[in-house]
C-alpha cells in the first residue's frame, strides 16, 4: 500500500536545521538540488558523496561545481565571498565510489536524497546493475549503520523514473511495481554475462577475425597499430554484446531498455534495504531545462529531448519513429526538484514507502505532434546559422513513422551507406573523392543518428501511458507559491518556444558565429583567408610529410622526374612505358604494404652512379620539385618557423630527392640508399621509417630534445601517417586519402584541402623545353 505522510507547514519549516545527504550532485537534477538546498534553504546542511577523479579530490569537484552557471544567480544574490562561505560551513564532502563499499557515513543525517545512477539508456548490463542496483544497496546500507549508531532513522529519498513502469498503456498508479523478479538471480547473471562473453571474445577463432579486420585497417601504420586496434575492436565487440544483452534482457521482461530495467529492480532492492527505515520513491518522467529557477532555460549538457530538436534544427532529421498521439512527458527540472525536497521534509512510516510521480502527462499532456508543431515554430522564426556562416538552415519537414516502417527504411539506408563507403575506400584520393567522402559522411550521420534515436527513443515516442500524481499534487500544497512541482503551470508554446529551445541550441549558435580570426589552416574555398597567426613558442615542433602534403607528388612520380630529365626529349616514351606498365603492381603492393613497395621500387636505381644522381637532383630535380610544392605548405612551414617553432620532415622518399628543401627545415629524416664503390646497390642503408617507426622516433625525439608534443603540429596525406598525427595535439589531414579522412572527420580534426599549380607533366614538359634534359645518371 502507498503511504501518503501528512503535512504539517511548509517543506521550508521542516528542513530547518536538517542534514541532507546528496548524491549525484554533479548530474543534472542533483546540481539544481544543491543549488536550490544552498540558495532557498539557509538553515539546511548538506553531506555530498562525490566520487574522485584522477588528480581531482573530491572537495576541489566541489570548488568546480560551484563555479557552474546553476550557482550564478545565487552567487550574485549574495556576493561571491558570503556563497564560499556558505558551501564551506554547510557542505561536507565524503569521497566514494557508491558501487564499491561506501565508507563510513555521519551520524547526524537526517535524510538521503540518492540521485546518482547511470544515466545511459544502452550501457553494458553488468556497468548498469553496478550502479542503479549495487550502488543503491551500498549507500542504503551506509546509511542503516549511521542512523543505528545514532540512534536515528534516516528518511531515504530514492530517485527513480517514471519509466520503471514498462512497456504498458494506460494509467500507472502510484504505488509499487508489480513484478516478481528476483534482482539478486538478476545481478548474478549480469555479472556472469560479463565473465562469459570475455571468456569467448578470448577465442582464436574471434581474435583471429578481429586481427584481419584490424590488419586490413591498419597494415600499413605497422604491427603496434594492428594489435592496438585489434584490442579496441575486442573491447567494443564485448561491450556490444552486454549492451544487446541487457536490451533483449529487458524487452523479454517488459521494459524498454537497461537503463529502466535497472531502475526497477534498483526500487525493489531499495524497498528491501531499507525496509526499516522511512522511504519514498520519486519518478520523475524526462526532465529538462528549468521553467523558473535557477533561472528560465537553465540546463547542463543535452537532455533526452534536446538531441532530437537540435538535429531538428539543423535540417538532419526528417523521420522520426513515435504516434502523433503519443503522451512525451516532459518536466522542467526545477519542479522535480522542489517535488524531491517537499518528499525529503514528508517522511512516510518505515516498512510504508511513499510514490511520486513527477510528469506533466496527467495534468498537463503534451502530444509528440504538438511537440513537433512548437519545435517547428520555433525554428521557422528562429532558424540556425548555416556551418559556412552564411544564410540559414531551413528544416526539413517531419515524417512520423511506424515501428515497422522505420526499421526498414534504416535498415537499406545503412546497407545501401555500407556499400558506398567499401566503394569510396577503393578509389584514388583527390578533389572529387573527397567531395564525395563529405557527402557520404554527412548522409552518414544522418543514419546513424536516425539507428541511434530509433533504438533509443523509439518506445518513448510511442508511449500510450498516463502516470498518475495524486500523491505529488498533494505534496504541492506544501510548498511555497512559486516553488511548486504541479504541472499545470506549464504553459507548452511559452516553455518550448522562448525558454527550452532557445536553451537547447544556444551553446550551437555560439559556435556558428563568425570569428573575428581567420580560421588556422588554408582551403581551396575562395576567397582565401589568411593564416590566423600561431602562439609564439620555442617547445614545439611542426612534422610534416612529404609526398602528397608538401609536393603533389609520390616516390614514382619523383623517380620520372629523375629519369626525365636526364633523357632527351625523344627518349621518354621508352623511359615512361616500363614504369607505367608496373604503376598497378606498384598500386597493389603499397595498398598491402608501404615498406614492401618502397624496397621494391628502390631497385630500380641498381648500379646508378651516386654522384651524378646528387648532382641531377642538387642542379635540376629542386627547381622542379619546389614547383610541385603546395604554396600553402611553403607558407605554413614558414609561419612555424616565425613563430619559433622547429620545424622536422619525415618522409620515405630518398635523401638525394628532397635535399633541394633542406633550407625550410630544423630537421630531415628521409631514406638512404646503400652505396658501395660510388654505385647504388637498389636497398636501403637502414629501414626506412615508415608508419609507426615514424612515431617510436618522433616520441624519442621529442623526449631527447625537450619537445612538447601535446602543443605540436603534424600533417600528412596518407592513413600510414596516422600514428605520427595521433602523437601531437595538433593533427592535420592534408588532402587526406579515403581512410584518413574518415578517420579525421571522426575525431574532428583539422582537414586542409590545399591545391597547386600545374601537373608534373607539363612541369617536367616544360623544363624539357627549356634544355634542362641532358643525358647520362639514373638507369
Amino acid at each position: 500500500m502507498t503511504n501518503t505522510p501528512a503535512h504539517d507547514g511548509p517543506a521550508e519549516d521542516r528542513l530547518a536545521g536538517k542534514t541532507l545527504l546528496l548524491t549525484g550532485v554533479t548530474g543534472f537534477i542533483g546540481q539544481a538540488l544543491l543549488e536550490r538546498v544552498l540558495s532557498e534553504h539557509p538553515e539546511t546542511r548538506v553531506v555530498a558523496v562525490l566520487r574522485e577523479r584522477p588528480g581531482v579530490t573530491a572537495d576541489q569537484r566541489l570548488d568546480e561545481l560551484v563555479d557552474k552557471p546553476v550557482f550564478w544567480p545565487w552567487r550574485e544574490r549574495v556576493g561571491d565571498d558570503a556563497a564560499r562561505a556558505a558551501v564551506r560551513d554547510r557542505v561536507r564532502v565524503v569521497p566514494a565510489e557508491l558501487t564499491e563499499s561506501v565508507p563510513e557515513l555521519p551520524d547526524d543525517i537526517d535524510a538521503v536524497i540518492h540521485g546518482a545512477s547511470i544515466v545511459s539508456f544502452d550501457p553494458p548490463i553488468d556497468e548498469a546493475f553496478q550502479t542503479n542496483v549495487v550502488g543503491t544497496v551500498e549507500l542504503y546500507e551506509a546509511v542503516r549503520r549511521a542512523g543505528q549508531r545514532a540512534g536515528k532513522t534516516p528518511h531515504i529519498v530514492h530517485v527513480s523514473t517514471a519509466y520503471v513502469a514498462g512497456s504498458r498503456k494506460g494509467i500507472v498508479p502510484e504505488t509499487t511495481l508489480d513484478h516478481a523478479i528476483d534482482w539478486e538471480t538478476e545481478l548474478e547473471c549480469a555479472v556472469e554475462a560479463r565473465r562469459s562473453v570475455e571468456r569467448d571474445s578470448r577465442r582464436p577463432e574471434v581474435l583471429g577475425r578481429l586481427r584481419a579486420a584490424a590488419l586490413k585497417e591498419q597494415g600499413k601504420a605497422g604491427p603496434t597499430a594492428v594489435a592496438a586496434d585489434t584490442e579496441r575492436r575486442r573491447r567494443e565487440e564485448v561491450d556490444d554484446r552486454l549492451i544487446a544483452y541487457g536490451r533483449e534482457r529487458a524487452r523479454s521482461l517488459g521494459w524498454p531498455d537497461v537503463y529502466t530495467l535497472t531502475k526497477a529492480l534498483g526500487e525493489r532492492a531499495a524497498e528491501q534495504t531499507a525496509s526499516d527505515v522511512p522511504l519514498s520513491i520519486v519518478r520523475p518522467a524526462i526532465v529538462e531545462s528549468a521553467l523558473k529557477l535557477p533561472y528560465p532555460g537553465w540546463i547542463d549538457g543535452f537532455k533526452m529531448a534536446d538531441p532530437l530538436i537540435l538535429a531538428y534544427g539543423q535540417g538532419m532529421l526528417r523521420a522520426l519513429a513515435g504516434i502523433p498521439d503519443g503522451i512525451v512527458d516532459i518536466i522542467p527540472v526545477d519542479l522535480v526538484v522542489s517535488a524531491l525536497l517537499a518528499a525529503a521534509a514528508a517522511p512516510p512510516e518505515p516498512g510504508s514507502p511513499a510514490y511520486y510521480h513527477v510528469g506533466s502527462g496527467a495534468r498537463n499532456p503534451l502530444t509528440l505532434q504538438r511537440l513537433i508543431e512548437l519545435v517547428k515554430e520555433y525554428f521557422d522564426q528562429h532558424p540556425l546559422p548555416a556551418t559556412d556562416g552564411r544564410g540559414a538552415i531551413r528544416p526539413r519537414e517531419l515524417s512520423l513513422l511506424s515501428e515497422g516502417r522505420a526499421e526498414r527504411l534504416l535498415g537499406h539506408a545503412e546497407r545501401a551507406m555500407d556499400v558506398a563507403e567499401k566503394a569510396l575506400m577503393m578509389l584514388p584520393s583527390g578533389d572529387r573523392t573527397r567531395g564525395w567522402q563529405r557527402n557520404l559522411h554527412k548522409q552518414g550521420r544522418e543514419v546513424r543518428m536516425l539507428r541511434r534515436y530509433r533504438d533509443l527513443y523509439g518506445a518513448y515516442g510511442a508511449a500510450e501511458v498516463v502516470y498518475a500524481d495524486n500523491a505529488t499534487l498533494a505534496l504541492d500544497k506544501s510548498l511555497a507559491e512559486g516553488a511548486g512541482c504541479d504541472s499545470a503551470v506549464i504553459d507548452w508554446t511559452h516553455y518550448l518556444r522562448d525558454v527550452h529551445c532557445p536553451a537547447v541550441t544556444s551553446a550551437f549558435r555560439h559556435a556558428q558565429q563568425p570569428s573575428p580570426r581567420p580560421r588556422p589552416i588554408g582551403t581551396s574555398a575562395r576567397p582565401k583567408p589568411q593564416a590566423a597567426k600561431l602562439e609564439e613558442r620555442s617547445d614545439v615542433v611542426a612534422v610534416f610529410d612529404l609526398d602528397g602534403t608538401i609536393v603533389a607528388s609520390d616516390v614514382v612520380e619523383a623517380h620520372l622526374w629523375a629519369r626525365l630529365l636526364d633523357a632527351p626529349l625523344k627518349a621518354w616514351p621508352s623511359t615512361l612505358l616500363p614504369v607505367l606498365r608496373k604503376v598497378p603492381h606498384y598500386l597493389r603492393t603499397e595498398h598491402r604494404d608501404r615498406g614492401e613497395f618502397l624496397r621494391e621500387f628502390v631497385q630500380r636505381y641498381e648500379g646508378a652512379n651516386e654522384e651524378q644522381l646528387r648532382a641531377l637532383a642538387r642542379d635540376r630535380l629542386g627547381d622542379v620539385l619546389l614547383r610541385r610544392a603546395w604554396p600553402q605548405a611553403i607558407r605554413r612551414i614558414r609561419n612555424h618557423r616565425a613563430a619559433g617553432h622547429r620545424t622536422v620532415l619525415l618522409t620515405g622518399t630518398l635523401d638525394v630527392f628532397v635535399e633541394p628543401l633542406r633550407t625550410l627545415f630544423d630537421d630531415m629524416l628521409a631514406a638512404h640508399l646503400r652505396v658501395v664503390d660510388g654505385r647504388c646497390t637498389g636497398s636501403f642503408e637502414q629501414p626506412p621509417l615508415i608508419g609507426e617507426s615514424r612515431a617510436a622516433w618522433l616520441r624519442a625525439w621529442a623526449r631527447d630534445e625537450g619537445v612538447d608534443l601535446s602543443g605540436s603540429w603534424a600533417y600528412g596525406d596518407h592513413y600510414s601517417d596516422l600514428p605520427v598525427l595521433q602523437q601531437v595535439g595538433n593533427p592535420v589531414a592534408v588532402n587526406p586519402d579515403a581512410r584518413l579522412y574518415r578517420h579525421a572527420k571522426r575525431q574532428r580534426w583539422t582537414i586542409a584541402d590545399w591545391d597547386g599549380d600545374s601537373g608534373a607533366v607539363s612541369t617536367l614538359l616544360d623544363a624539357a623545353l627549356q634544355g634542362e634534359a641532358q643525358k647520362g645518371g639514373v638507369r
